[in-house]
C-alpha cells in the first residue's frame, strides 16, 4: 500500500463540501419555514378582512335605498309646505 499525500486533503475537502451543503440546507429549510408561516399569517388576515368587509356590506345602506327616502322626504315637506299656506 502505498500513502497518497492528497488523500488527506481529499478528506479534508469533501468534510468542508459537506458542511456547507449542510448550512446551505439549514437555510433554505429556515427560509421555507418563514415563508409558510408568512404565507399562513397572510390567509388569515385575508379572511379577517373579508369577513370584515362582509360585514360592512351587510351594514351599509344602499345608494338607492337613501335617494327613495330623501325623496320622498323632500316630496313630503313639499306637499306639507303647498297646503299649509
Amino acid at each position: 500500500m502505498t500513502a497518497d499525500p492528497e488523500h488527506p486533503v481529499v478528506r479534508g475537502e469533501v468534510a468542508e463540501l459537506r458542511r456547507r451543503l449542510d448550512v446551505a440546507h439549514a437555510t433554505v429549510e429556515g427560509c421555507m419555514t418563514l415563508l409558510s408561516h408568512r404565507a399562513e399569517q397572510t390567509a388569515k388576515e385575508l379572511d379577517d378582512l373579508s369577513t370584515r368587509v362582509i360585514a360592512l356590506e351587510h351594514t351599509r345602506w344602499p345608494l338607492r335605498a337613501v335617494a327613495v327616502v330623501t325623496a320622498v322626504g323632500a316630496l313630503a315637506v313639499a306637499v306639507w309646505q303647498a297646503l299649509g299656506r
